[in-house]
């Protein structure tokens, strides 16, 4: 088997003295597997950072067996955002939830178009509230969609509108409600992370026996 195609990165790890086997989201060919022959040397080595997007040359003898990658670096990504240690932590945890919740070999556009627009977002000044619609469109994009519309009622609290879960009358933060972050302060955002991650880990990672991500956990604990 050989294809050509471009890809992010989601994991490596090492294969070997100077090998490594790496894991890609592709554009045509969904997530996949392979080992990157001279990993440790400088002209590969300085760009294999997970984020970072490749030109990928795949080639397989046996399906039964693990191909290899040559690569050559279509984006640099992730070194811009080395210094924020906010913004490296959600390149961390959105390759892994890829990582997690994608089928091998299982082409779909949508999620890779949603990774060239999760690096546009990471540069927007609101980039955390949109971070938080972009996890909710990927969770669509697997099957596993939310409208909270329906599960909440509309109250007035001290003359403001709020929307509450009927429930367990949990507040609800208005910019998850109305599709609009304009105007979302720090404690909506970080009541907004919370209330995804709890969909996340019951609708998805219990019912199908996984692990909840620990680097969602550590963004968490970064964005208090």
């Amino acid at each position: 088997m050989k294809w050509q195609d471009k890809g992010y990165l989601l994991t490596t790890n090492k294969y070997n003295e100077n090998s490594a086997i790496a894991e890609f989201y592709t554009e045509n060919n969904g997530k996949a597997t392979g080992v990157i022959f001279g990993s440790t040397s400088k002209k590969i080595k300085n760009y294999l950072l997970i984020g970072n997007k490749f030109h990928l040359n795949f080639n397989s003898k046996l399906d039964s067996k693990i191909g290899y990658f040559k690569i050559e670096i279509d984006k640099i990504n992730t070194p811009g955002f080395l210094d924020n240690k906010k913004k490296l932590f959600c390149i961390i945890y959105t390759m892994s939830l890829v990582k997690l919740l994608t089928v091998d070999n299982e082409q779909n556009k949508s999620i890779y178009n949603l990774l060239d627009d999760f690096f546009i977002l990471l540069n927007s000044k609101k980039w955390l509230s949109n971070f938080i619609f972009w996890e909710l469109n990927f969770y669509k994009c697997i099957g596993y969609d939310i409208d909270f519309k329906n599960y909440v009622k509309n109250i007035t609290i001290d003359g403001n509108k709020k929307f509450i879960v009927e429930s367990t009358n949990k507040v609800i933060p208005n910019f998850l409600i109305n599709n609009d972050n304009d105007i979302v302060n720090n404690v909506d955002i970080i009541d907004a992370f919370k209330i995804v991650g709890d969909f996340l880990d019951k609708t998805i990672i219990k019912p199908n026996n996984l692990n909840f991500p620990s680097t969602r956990i550590e963004l968490g604990n970064l964005i208090k």
